[in-house]
């Protein structure tokens, strides 16, 4: 038995890292939409406009975006285990400022710190997974782990509106301070170190996709409030789509880029990346717009709205482990493909036939569906980014991923909030209903493309020698571990 193999089994092995990964997955996930439901209280209490609003959920979503990927270089690079357990510390500290927050402004910096503090923890997750679990077992621990962050992706509405009806919208914030807290130990005692590639930090693509993002997400978030043609917003949109071109560029040209463009030329890499960028789009935007319809046009309150959206959020526990194995059957390609498929005709079904007073009968197919497609797609995605690139390579293909889906939220918020403003507004039940339909339609759209995108994939085959884009079948875990 391996050095590596010995420190593994002393420390806990798989199902300690099973479990301290999901926790930590779960936090970071949850708090991408656990705000959604408590915006109308929010709101109510630190005042705010619309745009102030989405940026209670993109100020998390976009630095989470921004910093992924150095967050996995960090790991690679100090130690993965060690880095977990300083993004885990920083994440729990803004939980604590975020509901201590005295106004809407304080609440968005808090949000943006906690954003830090997630992208150093999340893309560790699967790497030290992976490092822990053997490969023939792979596939059931990543339909748990999946199963875990989808669910809490999906419940946040659930789980933000209980705790604002019941108790106050502060402790959708204080929930993550005891599951933090109780972590940091769990994490030193039972996670194995390990180590990536090593190479040095990209500071200059760091700065290109984090300006380049901002801008981006800045000018689509004030566009519906200050005009499309103001000036402001224009350079914003222009700046940061240069940053981002420059980006592109140079993860071609850079010598240790933080994102090598290299690894789009590999199909496997390139589909479920824009699978995953297009399948967050339209979730995020849809759910930020759909519980706000729940209580603002129906009248239910957090709770009811949250409890209304089970059969969406409850599915990915039931199906996600069923997903992976049959991901291990029949390949990832297919299962993905069919969750994206499902999530985009229940979104469309949602646009057609959501009214100013339509019953909970006529919506609740549309929310079972999306909740089969959503359960579907995680457990898979997972798998199919993890193997599509060499071992010592997944660090960054999991933060590269991770960071796309956060991409993808943030722009799901800004566009379909933006067609919202367009088309619609707060200013009653059935100007909102006018906002709403085209956004969940274009929503649809956007995951539909998704679908296309994952079809794309290669289909699986046997372990062989890496194709031109430098992907190949999982290596062995403790080879992860052990570079």
């Amino acid at each position: 038995m391996s050095q590596q193999q010995q420190q593994i089994s002393r420390r806990g092995g798989a199902a300690w890292a099973l479990v301290i990964t999901s926790v930590a997955g779960f936090m970071a996930a949850l708090d991408n939409l656990v705000v959604t439901t408590a915006l109308p209280a929010i709101r109510e209490d630190l005042g705010g406009a619309l745009h102030d609003l989405e940026w209670t959920v993109s100020a998390y979503t976009l630095t989470f975006a921004c910093l992924l990927m150095t967050g996995a270089a960090l790991g690679d690079r100090f130690g993965r285990r060690r880095l977990f357990l300083v993004g885990t510390a920083v994440f729990t500290a803004a939980s604590a400022a975020a509901a201590l927050a005295p106004g809407i402004g304080g609440l968005i910096a808090a949000r943006a710190v906690q954003g830090v503090g997630a992208a150093i923890m999340m893309p560790l997750t699967l790497t030290l997974l992976t490092a822990a679990v053997p490969a023939a077992r792979r596939g059931m621990a990543y339909g748990i782990w999946g199963a875990v962050n989808g669910l809490a992706v999906a419940s946040g509405p659930l789980i933000g509106g209980a705790l604002t009806e019941h108790i106050s919208w502060q402790w959708i914030f204080w929930l993550n301070v005891p599951l933090g807290i109780a972590l940091l130990p769990l994490a030193r005692l039972r996670l194995a170190e390990s180590h990536g590639t090593g190479a040095r930090l990209d500071i200059p693509g760091t700065l290109l996709a984090s300006g380049g993002l901002f801008g981006v997400v800045y000018g689509l978030v004030r566009g519906p409030a200050d005009g499309w043609t103001d000036s402001v917003v224009l350079l914003s949109l222009f700046a940061g789509a240069a940053l981002l071109a420059g980006f592109v560029r140079h993860g071609i040209q850079a010598r240790n880029p933080v994102l090598p463009m290299r690894l789009f030329r590999s199909r496997a890499f390139a589909g479920i990346n824009a699978a995953s960028l297009l399948m967050f789009l339209g979730v995020f935007g849809s759910v930020f717009l759909l519980s706000q319809y729940l209580q603002g046009v129906l009248g239910y309150s957090p709770t009811e709205a949250g409890l209304r959206m089970l059969p969406w959020t409850g599915m990915p526990m039931l199906v996600a482990p069923i997903a992976g194995l049959l991901a291990d059957r029949v390949g990832g390609r297919p299962v993905v493909a069919a969750g994206l498929f499902f999530q985009a005709t229940g979104l469309a079904y949602l646009g057609l036939v959501i009214t100013t007073d339509a019953s909970y009968a006529v919506q609740l197919p549309g929310l079972i569906i999306c909740g089969i497609g959503m359960a579907l797609y995680f457990a898979p995605a997972a798998h199919l980014v993890m193997s599509s690139v060499r071992s010592h390579e997944q660090g960054v293909a999991s933060g590269a991923n991770n960071a796309l889906r956060e991409v993808g939220g943030a722009l799901g918020v800004a566009v379909m909030g933006s067609i919202f403003s367009a088309q619609g507004g707060y200013e009653s039940a059935l100007t909102f209903v006018d906002g709403l339909r085209p956004a969940l339609v274009t929503g649809a759209a956007a995951v539909a493309v998704g679908a296309v995108a994952a079809l794309l994939i290669p289909a699986r085959r046997p372990a062989g020698p890496a194709d031109d884009g430098g992907a190949t079948a999982p290596a062995p875990a403790l080879e992860t571990a052990a570079r």
